[in-house]
Parts: C-alpha cells; structure tokens; sequence
C-alpha cells in the first residue's frame, strides 16, 4: 500500500531513541523528510545519520526541549526552513515510564509532578501551536501524540494523570483544526520493546532470581497477543496516521499495547 507519503515534511520529538527512532526510520522510509529532536545531540545525531544512510531522506538532528517555550519554537521554525515547512507532527518527547518503581502518593512531589506534566503535556501543546499554522497555510497536516495504556489503567497517578491530559487535548485540538484540514490522533502504546528492555528485563531476572526468558514470557502473558509490542509496531501505526489515507480518523485514540487489559472500549 501506497501511504502518499512521499516528499511530506515531519517534526518527531524524542527521536533519537526507543519509540521516535522506530517512527523516524517508518517516515522516512515512506519518503518523508525529518527533524528529529532531543535534548542530548550525541544520540541525536547518531539517529539522524542512521536513518538518512537507511533512507535516503533528508534528516536533521536539532537539539531542543518542549518543556520550553522558547525552546520549541526555535526547533519548529529551524525545522520549517530547513525542510520547507511541516506537515506532519509526532509528539513523542515524554519522561520515560515503566522502566522503574512507580511512586506513591507520599512519593510524589511537587516539582516530579509538574516537570512530567510540563514536558509531555504543555510540551505537546507547546508544538502544536508552533506546527498549527504552518499546516493551515497549507489546509493539511497530520499530529500524532504519542501517549500510552495508563490513560485506561490506574497503577501509576502520575502516568494515568498525563496520559488522559493528553487523549483530552487531542480530541480538543481535531475538533479545533479540522476545518483547516488537520488531523490529530493519539496512540496509547502499552509495555514496548525498545533498547531500555533488555535492562529492565536483565534487572528484574536477577532481583526475582528467575531466568531472564522467564521474565519476558511472564510479561508478554499481560497482553492478547502474548508477545511484547516492539517499537516498530507502534511506528508502523503512526506512519499509517501520518497518511492522507488516514483522513477518517481524529479526535480518536488507537490502543496499542497487543489487546492488554480487559475493559471494552466502543
């Protein structure tokens, strides 16, 4: 299938690693040129390089950090000269989740709480502003935020509490760009395989004093597919959304965690 994809323009943030990598490396080997940003530029561009050698595409690695006003127009607007405007976005840039203890309610501090929430969720709407133009000047864009399954699961208060903020701001910003022809989904990944789990599951082989295949079987038991989703998974959805052939789809959340949970969703 053909995703009319080639020659788009797209901003990934928290692209030089785990799930932003998969997606850069899934646009551009769908034709589409790249800004990938991150706050650390040894990763960065090591991805960049990667990807564009893989490609073909048009990469480039900026520096920045959307839990920044100033920060993040600067990338955008560097991004759109650079590559001519934008016409994809893909919020990713996020604190990591899962790959440690979750905190409690005594746990939780003010300033863990707001930097979390500053970096993911006002970071997310920090770059929607900043591309919102851009891709109304030229009535199409596409926006995908990337969230996660604590939006429907409680386990972590932080997690769950950023993750709906999220999947509310998504539907709010479809209703709000759509006549300018703009669409904005949200993918909920669940546990995903990235390069920080084989560490995670290393770690957990040797606290329980089990294998480390025994780890893995037992955490891939939390989902229907019975195998843990990889990263590529999750970048082989958001290059479909990044599609014009996904037009019949915003405002909307797309689970993506290999059926994990019980609940009914309709």
């Amino acid at each position: 299938m053909d995703l009319q994809l080639t020659g788009k323009r797209a901003i990934v943030t928290g692209g030089s690693r785990g799930i932003g990598k998969a997606i850069a490396f899934a646009l551009a080997a769908e034709g589409v040129d790249l800004a990938l940003v991150a706050r650390s530029a040894g990763p960065l561009e090591q991805t960049a390089r990667e990807v564009a050698s893989k490609t073909g595409r048009k990469v480039i690695p900026l520096t920045g950090d959307t839990g920044d006003d100033a920060s993040v127009k600067e990338f955008v607007q560097t991004a759109a000269k650079a590559l001519g405007g934008i016409d994809i976005l893909v919020n990713n840039a996020a604190r990591p989740g899962g790959q440690g203890a979750v905190p409690t309610l005594s746990e939780i501090t003010d300033a863990a709480f707001i930097e979390d929430m500053n970096v993911k969720v006002m970071g997310y709407l920090r770059c929607a502003r900043e591309v919102a133009p851009l891709m109304s000047a030229n009535g199409w864009g596409r926006i995908i935020n990337i969230s996660g399954m604590a939006a429907r699961n409680s386990g972590s208060l932080i997690g769950s509490m950023r993750n709906v903020a999220v999947a509310a701001m998504t539907k709010n910003l479809a209703d709000e760009l759509g006549p300018s022809g703009i669409n904005v989904t949200v993918v909920h990944p669940g546990l995903t395989r990235t390069e920080a789990t084989a560490g995670v599951i290393s770690a957990r082989a040797a606290r329980e004093g089990r294998s480390e295949q025994e780890v893995e079987s037992q955490m891939a038991l939390g989902n229907s597919v019975r195998r843990i989703i990889s990263a590529s998974d999750i970048a082989n959805i958001v290059a479909f959304l990044a599609s014009p052939l996904a037009v019949a789809i915003s405002g909307d959340a797309i689970a993506a965690g290999g059926g994990v949970g019980r609940s009914i969703h309709y």
